[in-house]
């Protein structure tokens, strides 16, 4: 089974992969070492052969590696994970869009989000976990109120639920969220269901809840996370109520850009990644899943926190900020969920985090 970033896939132990855009000066992948003492991440290798991977995902089935290449011809890379080294299993493949924001798998098909030309598709697997074509696109169509950011669709995101039945994708474009069934033969996406959720707020991301039932929509647009009722037998998402995102620390004239939402391993805690303040909100989920309560906000430890991670263990959470070109660690208190900034690495123009 493969297990989704958002179900887990990037909580795991001993070595970090980190993606970061090679068009702003950054290395393409980055491998460290996760030391257990600390959780403190010491850069072993690099690896050049990837575009601006954007976003990564890890079959712990196979131990291959998938980037994303957000470019206008956009494409996936497969790369077999041992240790620090990442051996490239053939060349990119092209996913049939521009500018893939998100990678994932589910069975045997990779999944892609095409942010620049706004669809979803997916790419099959092979025997050995390589990649092969032709990619399978669906197209979306909409658009949104903001005349910048939302003249067309813009695919954030796409995951496979936790039974893995059905894939949701987020549309920052049309303000939705769609839920597609997968034919596992031929690739193909069709559209289930599609949730409207604010006009103009942008969703970006979403996390499940462990418990499978809950899920939280993080907006890029407004400053709002949205939580909402998983009906998997039915494929329906419903949104319950919106959470503000505290954009407390902005200065005069400055808008907060929200990126990344992630649940600790044991539901207790949801927190959200803020640009633009360079926050890591914690909402606790002790009381009811379904109304988060803010109990801790703290400064990213660096500039424009664009991916957040916990590890398996809950105790751990690794902030990817973009800007600063760093990643930072944090000690989570498993009680308060409170962070404590333990450490910092230099990766230039870093994007994303996968833990193995």
């Amino acid at each position: 089974m493969v297990v989704s970033a958002e179900h887990g896939g990037r909580g795991g132990g001993r070595w970090a992969y980190i993606g970061s855009f090679t068009a702003g000066g950054g290395d393409g992948i980055t491998v460290a070492e996760v030391r257990e003492e600390d959780g403190a991440l010491v850069p072993r290798a690099t690896v050049a052969t990837v575009e601006n991977p954007s976003w990564l995902a890890l079959d712990p089935g196979t131990g291959v590696l998938y980037a994303a290449s957000d470019t206008e011809r956009g494409a996936v890379a497969a790369l077999r994970a041992e240790g620090e080294r990442l051996t490239p299993l053939g060349p990119a493949v092209e996913v049939g869009g521009e500018g893939p924001a998100y990678v994932d798998v589910v069975g045997r098909r990779v999944l892609t989000a095409h942010y620049g030309s706004g669809g979803v598709g997916t790419l099959p697997v092979r025997e050995d976990g390589s990649l092969a074509g032709p990619p399978v696109v669906l197209a979306h169509r909409g658009s949104g109120p903001d005349p910048e950011r939302q003249r067309g669709p813009h695919a954030h995101q796409v995951l496979p639920d936790p039974g893995g039945r059905w894939v949701l994708s987020v549309d920052l474009g049309t303000d939705s969220v769609r839920v597609c069934a997968l034919d596992r033969e031929t690739g193909a996406l069709r559209v289930h269901t599609e949730t409207a959720l604010r006009a103009g707020s942008g969703p970006r991301h979403l996390a499940f809840h462990p418990d499978g039932a809950v899920v939280y929509v993080l907006h890029e647009l407004e400053p709002q996370m949205t939580v909402c009722r998983w009906e998997a037998e039915a494929g329906r998402l419903e949104p319950l109520a919106e959470v503000a995102v505290d954009t407390t620390g902005l200065a005069a004239g400055e808008r907060a850009y929200p990126s990344v939402v992630s649940v600790s391993p044991d539901g207790r805690f949801v927190r959200a990644a803020v640009r633009g303040s360079d926050r890591v909100l914690t909402f606790d989920l002790t009381g009811d899943a379904e109304k988060p309560q803010l109990v801790d906000a703290v400064g990213c430890g660096g500039s424009w926190p664009r991916d957040l991670v916990t590890d398996a263990s809950g105790r751990r959470v690794y902030v990817v900020n973009e800007w600063s070109g760093d990643i930072t660690w944090f000690h989570a208190d498993p009680e308060t969920g409170r962070l404590v900034r333990a450490g910092a690495v230099a990766v230039p123009a870093a994007a994303c985090l996968v833990l193995a």
